[in-house]
């Protein structure tokens, strides 16, 4: 299928010829400015088309498919294009207009687990920081098969994809948090902590921490289901992230204690925290360098539980020369939604003309359902 869309060198060079400060700045004429607007419509409509042509390959049953010869890897293809083009917002909230949501959700019970994985992470990108998407995915009963294989997948990389897509599902959307909590599904987040998968533990820790700052409340339920055993545990965790977010799940239910609720396993905590110092104060300052999140949270927790400052302040490890003089932000960048366009990295799946380098086989024109699609 040969391509059309639009000159881009032709466009490049007409961009630097009126921007690159050698020329006065003039209006466009409108034979400019129709040659312009035509050139950057066509690419909108070239992925609008493409994704059409991915819509048809997920409403397509799956044993014609294989009839066709398409292969569970041409479909993970499928989905890796898609992806990249829900990047945009636009795109993302288009997709359920041409019919691509539905089918999508449904590859999230695909027999195949990659499958399932990759319909996860495009449902991720979707819903991220998206609210029509994340509505739209709520009403076509999508939150049920990512709960689902979050709760019970056999294969735990399904377990993580379906988790990431609930916590972007769910973020500032409260319909979603309801449906999370009516889904029991802080007992499968206590689940994943057990885990022993450090990209699981990280993901759950991370959205446990999201929940309890968003909603105090939720420490009640936290503590009676026993998170703060298995997060003390966590915090002295190989992986880092993993640490900084045990200590910044155990800092939040510290902040959120009532007055008259008794500090469980206060001995634990005091033996866990003087563990973290002793550490902290045996290493390289480069080392220091890279824990300085994990310091500040240290000292902060112990301060919260104990009402005195940690002993990291008279070895002077608190701050150290090369840090900020005022001690960091430790939460909010983790609830800073993060950029969808500028995150993804164009270059590296498209030519120099800006085409998409791999053509994924549709494989339909002879199939009995695409007449007259």
């Amino acid at each position: 299928m040969a391509k059309e869309g639009p000159n881009w060198d032709g466009l490049l060079k007409w961009s630097i010829s009126h921007s690159d400060g050698t020329h006065p700045t003039r209006n466009l004429s409108e034979e400019d400015r129709k040659w312009f607007m035509e050139a950057m419509q066509a690419q909108t409509i070239d992925v609008v088309k493409r994704m059409k042509e991915i819509t048809l390959v997920m409403q397509t049953p799956e044993q014609e498919l294989e009839a066709q010869g398409v292969t569970p890897a041409d479909i993970e293809d499928v989905l890796d294009e898609l992806q990249e083009h829900v990047e945009s917002i636009d795109m993302a909230n288009d997709l359920h207009s041409i019919g691509g949501l539905v089918p999508l959700l449904g590859y999230l019970k695909s027999t195949h687990a990659n499958i399932r994985a990759k319909a996860a992470d495009v449902v991720t990108t979707i819903v991220q920081n998206n609210p029509r998407s994340q509505q739209l995915v709520m009403e076509a009963n999508g939150f049920e098969p990512l709960i689902s294989n979050f709760c019970s997948d056999p294969d735990v990389n399904v377990r993580t994809k379906a988790l990431g897509a609930i916590s972007s599902l769910i973020r500032h959307n409260k319909p979603g948090i309801a449906a999370f909590r009516l889904a029991n599904g802080y007992a499968a987040l206590k689940d994943a902590l057990t885990s022993e998968n450090v990209r699981f533990q990280r993901k759950a820790l991370n959205l446990i921490h999201y929940l309890l700052h968003e909603n105090s409340s939720d420490c009640s339920v936290v503590n009676e289901l026993g998170f703060p055993r298995i997060m003390m545990h966590l915090t002295s965790s190989e992986d880092s992230d993993v640490r900084e977010a045990a200590l910044r799940g155990l800092l939040e239910l510290a902040r959120n204690k009532k007055d008259d609720d008794p500090l469980e396993d206060v001995d634990k905590m005091k033996q866990l925290l003087q563990e973290r110092i002793h550490v902290i104060s045996l290493m390289s300052a480069e080392d220091l360098g890279a824990v300085k999140e994990e310091r500040q949270l240290v000292d902060s927790l112990w301060s919260i539980c104990f009402n005195e400052p940690s002993s990291l302040r008279e070895k002077g490890l608190l701050v150290l020369p090369g840090d900020d003089a005022a001690a960091p932000d430790v939460a909010s960048k983790h609830f800073e939604p993060p950029l969808r366009s500028a995150a993804a990295n164009p270059s590296s799946k498209k030519d120099s003309n800006n085409e998409i380098k791999k053509e994924t086989p549709l494989l339909l024109e002879t199939g009995p359902s695409s007449a007259g699609t």
